[in-house]
């Protein structure tokens, strides 16, 4: 039988207890239990004011807002790998309830999306009708697990009520721009006002008022935090759409449907989400995240300082960022991403006298050669540009521009190897100290000057180079101009002298550089929101009023953008909404009387919705304002030990390192910046669960079968005969090896699978799959079950005595469990907890005799946060009429928690000669005094002398003979 085939319950005997806890006995348990939280409202949060306030006793109390990443209705319903996470939360956040704290757990859906999207496409059936109906599915699987979620704080993304206040933050975002001096964004408007009064010069040095409405637009876009820009952009004919760097693979392919991904320049909104590149890094060290996961956006935003140095070309000039201006005086060509704006600004109509053929490539003039470069690296993806390649590919583009330290001419070319959406598009070539400038150099037979000297004896004629030679400790050299000399100066000293001669000079200047680009933030799909944006009659972007929201998607005959043959990198996107002329063009009135607009017929990305869900959570019913100030500052604000506020415990997957969780923290920050909340970070502590994995079984032609119809034979797996190959991997449905928890509730209960899926393993690291070991979960309930119920008289069958006249060894057995449970569930260490909770159960068991009430009722509540129905029914038959769920977490006795004795062991030449059971108070002195002592420590010494001897109370003696 394989891993994945669910075994069938142990099979009842027929003169079986009548009432033995069964599946059956598990399912209608769990299924009254789960009538009765929802008709009390068991795991209703009370806010401190507004319609969901509650409680005031429960509102004084410590607070725990406890979430989930959000999850997206599949169609394909849930499995067993799923509700890791959720019944993890489901554990911790009934834990913290029941050790004093108003806890807020709930969950929604992040229902926009692609898959929808497409669906549509082949059915015909809309979008929202397949997404709700999934939802619906999904909730009554969630629901079965027993998740104690706050039901009134529900929404899905697609809501009207929720979008509505995700086009208001744009409209938020889009009407700011962000201060640097004060380091935080304002008001546009008050931008506005800085120009119009002359207190921020113009760009361009005109007068505010002297603009056009165009020209005014055009500068505040240069400012807003949201734009809309012709920038180069990731176009996926295959899909009709842009995606942003995030969703294209490592080798230059959309994430969903592996189509062909291409540089193209589309007009696309955009966030600015690099003016907040240093508080993204910076405030990640108050974050209680993963190591990981803070390195991996640490690396995304990629801050590195360094200098801006402009070369003179043609009256104007050219930007370069470099980490090295140190070796400014060993450029010798410069290079422009293909894509650079002033690639066709530069370029001459005829090749200059003396032009290399190599430079060329055999085209007759410098406009030929540069189109069909730029042809050839729109093909490839980013990651395709970058990666080391045998040949480099380039072409002189006939313009030369002057090195700024020395004067010199070098030419300008055009490689791929350059990306325009890092620094600047444009790199200072040093060859004789960059490998990839090495081979360009040599492929186009151009110059290099060695600038710092090699510590490998190579010498300073780079005519004998194999490759560049690196280093950030060697000395400079052959790097003295005019008006500056960096010879013989350390790098550190060097790029301090030589920025310092930039500023001076007026040539450039220190800067920092980050990797981190703009979000593109548009989408030529429909099941998206739409912007809150038109447009006039001069293409002016105008945003619509908040009374004006939500604008909520009109109805399309035909839901899929126009896909194009995905080779094509010359087509462009056609959006559904924009064939909905009646929704398109609109007459309106924006306060200037009724005029003729154009709607923004893109849509937003999946990641606007969950950008700021939580603070859906806090205030899911207020249609007047985003959310109530006091009711944010109660869950999420500042205090002690989270100062950007935030989430107390955020669980989800780590794939979402750079995608949804720096968006979000964007998102937080601007409205942090603009007062619409208190907390500046979104979650304060980030938890990732590991994997539950599963086997992958495939035939010869590689094709994966059903894993449960696989047999195993001495060995070998078999599948309709033939043998298959088995291979640990994901779980899913298209591997033909998803276990549904449907099939699990249905064989064991909920309680069992919460049980299992918490003691497989660490939390945080992936796990098999195996459904024969579920059993051993289920027998731990049934001998939980039977030492508080008679199996045949369905009495209880405690013993009604005080916690007195319990025997030591069961008060010992009990509060070492208690306090060991208490400790495992605060540090998400469910597996140990289990462990220990079936290591008092079974001591019960083993002691015989009806269980001591005071024992009997502990135990069932250390279950209950990890098997509630079970525990809420024996709460209950334990004659309590209250919930379990608000009951106060048993707290161990410390008389009964420590050791009596605990195992020394006694080492003579550091081998162990002799254990002794001690006080584990014994001090150093008398642990010494009771080694020296024992007789076959004696014996090992022989007589001999002692020259010293270490003591590690209360473990530990090592005894080292003269």
């Amino acid at each position: 039988m394989s891993e994945t085939n669910p075994a069938a319950t142990p099979a009842v005997p027929a003169d079986a207890a009548p009432h033995r806890y069964t599946a059956a006995v598990a399912a209608e348990i769990e299924a009254r239990w789960q009538d009765v939280w929802d008709a009390e409202g068991t795991y209703a949060a009370p806010n401190p004011t507004g319609d969901l306030a509650g409680d005031p006793e429960l509102v004084a109390r410590p607070k725990k807002f406890i979430m989930d990443m959000f999850p997206y209705p599949s169609g394909a319903g849930l499995h067993v790998g799923h509700p890791l996470g959720y019944i993890a939360t489901d554990v911790y956040a009934r834990f913290q309830r029941m050790t004093g704290h108003n806890v807020l757990h709930t969950l929604g859906f992040d229902a926009f999306g692609l898959p929808a999207e497409q669906y549509a496409v082949q059915t015909g059936t809309h979008p929202r009708a397949s997404t709700e109906a999934n939802m619906k599915n999904m909730v009554g699987q969630l629901r079965r697990l027993g998740l104690g979620h706050d039901k009134r704080r529900s929404f899905a993304t697609i809501d009207p009520e929720y979008y509505k206040w995700t086009q208001w933050i744009f409209l938020q975002i889009f009407n700011s721009w962000y201060d640097t001096d004060a380091r935080r964004a304002r008001p546009i408007a008050e931008l506005v006002e800085q120009f119009a009064a002359g207190e921020r010069p113009v760009p361009g040095g005109r007068a505010w008022a002297d603009l056009s409405e165009v020209e005014r637009a055009d500068v505040l876009g240069e400012y807003r935090l949201a734009y809309a820009s012709d920038a180069p952009v990731n176009w996926c004919p295959g899909l009709g759409t842009v995606l942003a760097n995030e969703e294209v693979t490592a080798d230059g392919r959309s994430e969903r449907g592996n189509f062909p991904v291409f540089k193209s320049k589309l007009r696309q909104w955009n966030m600015r989400i690099t003016a907040y590149a240093d508080r993204l890094i910076d405030d990640l060290d108050a974050l209680d995240w993963p190591e990981a996961i803070k390195l991996q956006q640490r690396n995304w935003i990629g801050r590195s300082e360094g200098a801006r140095v402009d070369f003179p070309i043609d009256g104007e000039h050219i930007t370069v960022f470099t980490t090295r201006p140190d070796t400014l005086f060993g450029a010798t060509y410069m290079v422009l991403a293909p894509e650079h704006p002033l690639v066709e600004k530069f370029t001459p109509a005829a090749w200059p006298e003396g032009a290399h053929q190599v430079w060329t490539g055999g085209h007759a003039t410098p406009a030929e050669a540069v189109a069909a470069y730029r042809a050839q690296a729109a093909s490839k993806s980013d990651v395709e540009r970058q990666a080391e390649a045998k040949d480099k590919t380039g072409v002189f583009t006939g313009a030369y521009a002057t090195n700024p330290v020395n004067g010199e001419q070098v030419p300008v070319f055009i490689a791929d190897y350059v990306l325009m959406g890092y620094g600047t598009g444009a790199i200072m070539a040093v060859p004789a100290h960059d490998s990839r400038d090495f081979a360009f150099a040599r492929a186009f037979e151009l110059p290099m000057r060695c600038v710092v000297q090699p510590t490998d004896g190579r010498g300073t004629d780079t005519d004998t180079w194999d490759d560049a030679f690196g280093s950030h400790d060697a000395a400079i050299v052959q790097s003295t101009g005019a008006d500056v000399s960096l010879d013989g100066l350390g790098v550190t000293d060097a790029k301090a002298r030589i920025t310092e001669w930039l500023e001076r000079s007026g040539a450039g200047e220190g800067t920092v550089n980050f990797r981190l680009r703009d979000w593109l933030f548009s989408r030529q799909r429909y099941w998206g929101e739409p912007f809150p944006i038109v447009y006039d009659e001069d293409g002016v972007a105008r945003a619509l009023p908040e009374s004006m929201l939500p604008l909520e998607l009109p109805e399309v005959e035909d839901y899929s953008p126009r896909t194009f043959d995905p080779d094509d990198a010359d087509t462009r996107p056609e959006t559904p909404l924009s064939r909905n002329d009646e929704w398109v063009h609109v007459t309106l009135d924006l306060g200037d009387g009724p005029k003729k607009y154009r709607r923004e017929t893109n849509t937003m990305p999946n990641w606007a919705g969950s950008c700021w869900y939580e603070l859906r959570y806090l205030d899911p019913h207020n249609d007047r304002q985003l959310v109530d100030a006091e009711i944010e500052r109660y869950w999420m604000g500042p205090r002690e030990g989270m100062p950007h506020g935030g989430v107390d415990l955020y669980v989800g997957g780590a794939e979402h390192a750079v995608l949804h969780l720096l968006y979000a923290r964007f998102w937080s920050k601007v409205l942090f910046d603009l007062g619409h909340v208190s907390s500046a970070e979104p979650f304060h502590k980030l938890y990732n669960q590991g994997m539950i994995q599963a086997y992958v079984y495939r035939d010869s032609r590689g094709i994966a079968v059903p894993a449960a119809e696989v047999t195993e034979d001495d060995g070998a797996y078999l599948y309709q005969g033939e043998r298959v190959s088995r291979l640990l991997g994901k779980m899913g449905k298209s591997l033909k090896n998803a276990v549904t928890p449907d099939e699990i509730c249905a064989e064991y209960g909920a309680d069992t699978l919460r049980l299992y899926e918490m003691a497989m393993g660490p939390l945080d690291v992936s796990r098999p799959w195996d459904t024969r070991a579920v059993v051993g979960q289920f027998r731990l309930l049934q001998r939980l079950w039977r030492n508080v119920v008679d199996e045949e008289t369905g009495e209880l069958s405690v013993a009604e005595v005080a916690e007195s006249d319990v025997d030591a060894d069961t008060l010992r057995a009990l509060h070492k469990a208690v306090d060991g449970v208490r400790q495992d569930l605060e540090g998400m260490r469910f597996n140990t907890a289990i462990a220990k909770v079936t290591e008092l159960n079974n001591h019960l068991t083993k002691a015989g005799g009806p269980v001591p009430r005071p024992v009997a009722e502990a135990l069932v509540l250390l279950v209950a946060p990890l098997a509630p129905h079970v525990a809420e029914e024996l709460w209950r038959r334990l004659g309590h009429t209250d919930s379990v769920v608000h009951r106060d977490f048993p707290v161990a006795d410390p008389q009964y928690v420590a050791d009596e004795t605990v195992t020394c062991v006694v080492q003579v030449k550091g081998k162990v000669k002799a254990r002794l059971e001690v006080d584990p108070a014994i001090s150093d002195e008398e642990l010494e005094k009771a080694a020296l002592a024992d007789d076959k420590v004696v014996a090992a010494l022989g007589g001999a002398g002692i020259r010293k001897v270490i003591v590690r109370a209360p473990k530990l003696v090592n005894i080292v003979p003269a």
